[in-house]
């Protein structure tokens, strides 16, 4: 009889399925009959268990590159998110803070995987060290990093902030105020480099709007916006009504406001087109009351928003053949026309790759048979494509194939 040989798994693999296995058998008990004292070691054994997890994944991150190499993705932390339905930015930074771990700061590391450090604390004490300049020497930096160890038992990641900016003056005060000078110049220049604003629609007719500004910017802007919040009062308004209308939302109201008086014909262009409002709606329906549209890459709006963005805008209507059919411009031209970036973003919103979420409008077009084999620069065979995922499909060392619902899927040769 011949013995088969089965692989076994590693022993990290092996200890995180013990652990998913014991987690399920807790499911058998219900927590609203354990004591105040049961609940209470309960809760920290808990924190303390999240803490050791996240110690483990930050030593598997950086030695884990060969996974998204093997499968086409852009790096670990989009290779998780696609298989896990999480969020990619929280990933990301979770692995730039392993491989600053991995590389560099070893106490900090030994910390986290003994679970004397949350992953919170130990992003504001990397961000803090790396703050720190290079000048100041190899053993100044080892003490600070010690130091703010020793403080993360103590103070939670916002304290830890505020320590870290002044961690010199404990690791090395002979040099603290003369760092503090050189850091405020820095810290101005650097503020323009980190500026960055983000918007994400709700789904429910509101857009979270999350920014960075250099200071002298924001008190710029909040001037501005000040000038929209003056007490003025609408003809209709009951006295006194709009008085009682709170700060905060006279400010985002200001903000629409500046907006919307903004003059496009002074902004610059983009994509080599002036700034246009590419709408998706019957004419009937534009200048009745009633009916819906769509801005490309944006929500559905109602007919009565689209008329006063409508205002100050060009509008450019989609039109579609009997077959769907748009712009077909065969042969006759290498390149798509910017017309027809429009009307492809229009039907394929996204990366043609299975998991990639990029928009179409930051995409590139991809020919699906290759102008130099015959392929036509028809919109029937343009699908769009990130710049990351566009060099695979013309990478020799990766093959794809087409999925039922129209995306690719990447696989490396072996």
């Amino acid at each position: 009889m011949v013995a088969e040989l089965v692989q076994q798994p590693h022993p990290i693999t092996s200890c995180a399925e013990r652990a998913i296995a014991v987690l399920e058998d807790s499911a058998a008990y219900e927590p609203v009959f354990m004591s105040t004292g049961d609940k209470r070691a309960a809760l920290l054994a808990i924190a303390q268990l999240e803490r050791r997890v996240a110690g483990l994944k930050l030593r598997v991150l950086p030695a884990a590159a060969d996974v998204a190499d093997e499968d086409g993705a852009r790096d670990v932390a989009a290779w998780i998110a696609a298989r896990t339905q999480a969020e990619p930015a929280p990933l990301r930074a979770q692995q730039r803070l392993a491989t600053a771990l991995d590389e560099r700061w070893l106490q900090v590391a030994a910390a986290i995987t003994e679970g004397r450090c949350s992953m919170e604390q130990a992003q504001v004490i990397v961000r803090g060290l790396e703050d720190l300049p290079d000048r100041i020497g190899a053993e100044v930096l080892h003490a600070a990093e010690a130091h703010l160890v020793d403080l993360a038992a103590d103070h939670n990641p916002q304290e830890l902030r505020i320590l870290a900016r002044r961690i010199l003056e404990v690791a090395a005060p002979e040099i603290a105020e003369d760092e503090e000078a050189r850091r405020l110049e820095e810290e101005e220049r650097r503020a323009r480099e980190d500026a960055r604003l983000s918007l994400k629609p709700l789904g429910d007719g509101t857009t979270r709007i999350t920014g960075v500004l250099p200071d002298e910017s924001a008190q710029r802007l909040l001037a501005y916006l000040h000038a929209y919040t003056n007490p003025r009062k609408h003809a209709s308004a009951v006295g006194g009504e709009e008085d009682r209308i709170p700060y905060r939302r006279r400010l985002a109201h200001a903000f629409c406001a500046l907006l919307e008086h903004l003059d496009p014909t002074q902004l610059p262009t983009h994509g080599g087109d002036t700034t246009t409002l590419l709408v998706t709606i019957p004419l009937a329906c534009l200048v009745k009351d009633l009916g819906t549209g769509t801005i490309l890459g944006g929500q559905p709006l109602s007919a009565t928003a689209i008329r006063r963005l409508a205002c100050t805008a060009d509008i450019i209507p989609a039109v579609l053949g009997g077959n769907g059919e748009v712009l077909d411009l065969g042969r006759r031209r290498r390149l798509f026309t910017t017309a027809q970036r429009r009307a492809m973003a229009l039907l394929h919103p996204t990366c043609i790759e299975e998991h990639c979420a990029v928009p179409a409008r930051e995409c590139e077009a991809h020919h699906l048979k290759p102008w130099s084999q015959g392929g036509h620069t028809d919109l029937k065979d343009a699908r769009p494509a990130c710049n990351h995922h566009h060099h695979l499909i013309h990478d020799p060392t990766y093959t794809h194939h087409t999925l039922p619902n129209g995306t690719i899927r990447f696989h490396r040769k072996r």
